[in-house]
């Protein structure tokens, strides 16, 4: 049983736990930072008028103490922080003075923010009475991650706080729930351990076209909104969860769902027979294989699109409405031609000639949400594509490879996971003539292979080769090469298969030297061998990546005998027999 507790807080201390990572948030039922300008500031200026504001909820967290986990107030208590780091300014336009504050002046110092000593600032009276402010915060003690889940679902069903969606999800927690947040964070591309330091949160948010809030996600490099299939603000009421569920339920319980809310409701419903259903199918049928199907038939959808909208294709008339319900429609249709009848496409060309204004070929509306009316628009969508798809066993490239929305993903979550992953542009030097495979590269690969292994025993990570840190690299690469980058967040997408080309070799060519310099190597065993079986190179839009999965390893890794190990994003060797034997302790 849960212990409740009252612990008023100032700003000043709670800046400090911020500062010492002593606040989390778990993504498990948590949204994103959703909070527009004009909402923080509101809340900024009743601080400084010394209104009062809302309570704020955390549990103490049992593998850390001291730190707690949020469990309401997330949007306050980041719009907090951020205003102290002068991400925004108060509505008569100051901002706050770093200078008068010693932490937050010690923490943009040490790079974490930076601020403009040029703009108008809150005077120091101002200051003062902000940071001695008193929070009203609760803290709950002993609590199981179901009462956690509890409170929440109980805090967000009074009022209009939550959409729909965010609702259902953080309503209940199981393994379709899940699916649906995974699934979610991947074509997002803000996927992530499911606990985050409070100060990570704004590198999986989504910024929104007039938001500019310096998050790290931008809506309109987001798949839904790229594609013209949701507008920006659908995202921040996670209609794009909703849309996945509709098509998940719809496929793993065997039969089309009602287009309702209703239907959906029944399905997060905790111990309803509805929901029941779609969990039994869903143990059966297998979460990562369903995933790994979903990915794929997305991708065949981009390939399909090229560089254009869905919506130009699909609609006869230019629209900026989002359709969500005509897009269910051709994602089951791929689904069933590609998966169920084990077809692959054979011309994309006539395939995005087949779906031209297809929209006025299938029923929309309300009279077309009937699972009746659904089977009939997939029905006709197939008929009208199939011409384009051939038989084919193509299994090996669905499961357990990286789809581009993985790739897509990994790229993002090493700016917040930087132990566990690294991105390389490639192996060949960025010069005009004379280029030869810099072996001193590979080597280094090989070492951070090594040490992203001896992260600890439940770390499982990620190499990329093909992917570019800076804008000046990236150009470079673009002017030698003569590609087309691919910006994806802060790197670029600059591909391997431009480094085939410059070596004269083919993309299979290129993959097996990487193979051979591998199975050749000085790595230790067993995790040369677990890193061989999960290499895999994905086309990327024609650019081509490379990826190396470095699989959770029971025991340290070395390479030539010697222990490497992961300083922040960089790659060290371990000096010393007691220093290696400290992290042997890891296993």
């Amino acid at each position: 049983m849960a212990d409740l507790n009252s612990q008023p807080m100032s700003i000043q201390s709670l800046y400090g736990l911020h500062n010492e990572n002593k606040l989390y948030v778990n993504r498990r039922y948590q949204r994103k930072l959703v909070w527009t300008a004009l909402e923080k500031q509101k809340l900024i200026e009743s601080i400084l008028k010394k209104y009062p504001i809302p309570a704020i909820l955390i549990a103490e967290r049992e593998e850390e103490s001291g730190s707690f986990e949020i469990i309401d107030g997330l949007q306050r208590l980041q719009a907090i922080i951020s205003f102290i780091e002068t991400a925004f300014s108060t509505l008569d336009e100051r901002y706050f003075d770093v200078t008068q504050f010693p932490t937050a002046k010690a923490r943009s110092e040490d790079g974490h923010f930076s601020f403009d000593a040029q703009t108008q600032k809150l005077t120091p009276k101002d200051i003062s009475s902000f940071l001695d402010y008193t929070l009203a915060i609760s803290v709950m003690r002993n609590a199981s991650n179901e009462e956690i889940d509890d409170v929440f679902d109980r805090i967000n069903t009074y009022g209009k706080r939550l959409s729909d969606q965010e609702r259902r999800q953080s309503g209940v927690q199981n393994d379709f729930s899940s699916l649906v947040r995974n699934l979610a964070c991947s074509l997002r591309g803000d996927e992530s351990e499911d606990i985050l330091l409070l100060n990570s949160m704004p590198s999986i948010s989504i910024d929104l076209p007039k938001s500019q809030h310096g998050y790290d996600v931008r809506s309109d490099e987001v798949f839904w909104v790229k594609k013209g299939i949701l507008r920006s603000t659908d995202l921040r009421d996670s209609m794009d969860e909703q849309c996945i569920a509709d098509i998940s339920a719809s496929i793993i319980g065997g039969q089309i769902i009602d287009r309702s809310k209703m239907a959906l409701d029944t399905i997060f419903q905790r111990g309803s027979a509805e929901s029941d259903r779609i969990l039994t199918a869903l143990d059966v049928y297998g979460a990562n294989k369903f995933m790994d199907e979903f990915k794929y038939c997305i991708d065949q959808i981009l390939k399909t699109c090229g560089q254009e909208k869905l919506s130009t294709i699909v609609f006869k008339k230019t629209t900026n409405n989002a359709f969500p319900s005509v897009f269910a429609i051709i994602m089951m249709a791929y689904y069933e031609l590609i998966i169920l009848e084990k077809k692959m496409v054979s011309d994309f060309d006539s395939l995005r000639a087949s779906l031209t204004d297809i929209a006025d070929r299938i029923q929309t509306g309300q009279k077309a949400t009937s699972p009746t009316e659904r089977r009939k628009n997939v029905d006709t969508v197939k008929g009208v594509i199939q011409s384009s798809f051939v038989k084919s066993d193509s299994t090996v490239k669905i499961y357990n490879n990286h789809s581009s929305c993985d790739i897509e993903t990994v790229i993002r979550r090493s700016e917040i996971e930087v132990s566990g992953y690294e991105l390389k542009q490639g192996i060949l030097p960025l010069i005009n003539s004379g280029r030869a495979i810099d072996s001193s590269v590979v080597e280094k690969i090989l070492k951070t292979i090594c040490a992203i292994a001896n992260n600890g025993p439940g770390n499982v990570g990620k190499i990329i080769i093909g992917v570019a840190d800076t804008d000046s690299d990236a150009s470079r690469i673009e002017s030698i090469d003569r590609i087309s980058p691919k910006k994806i967040g802060k790197k670029y997408v600059v591909g391997v298969s431009r480094e085939a080309v410059a070596l004269g070799w083919s993309t299979e060519e290129y993959f097996t030297y990487w193979k051979e310099s591998l199975k050749n190597s000085a790595l230790s065993e067993p995790l040369k061998s677990s890193v061989l079986s999960h290499m895999d190179y994905n086309d990327f839009f024609g650019l081509g990546v490379l990826v190396f999965t470095i699989p959770k390893q029971a025991e340290l890794s070395y390479f030539n005998d010697e222990v490497y190990c992961r300083n922040g994003d960089s790659t060290e060797l371990v000096d010393g027999h007691k220093k290696v034997a400290d992290l042997a302790k890891r296993f």
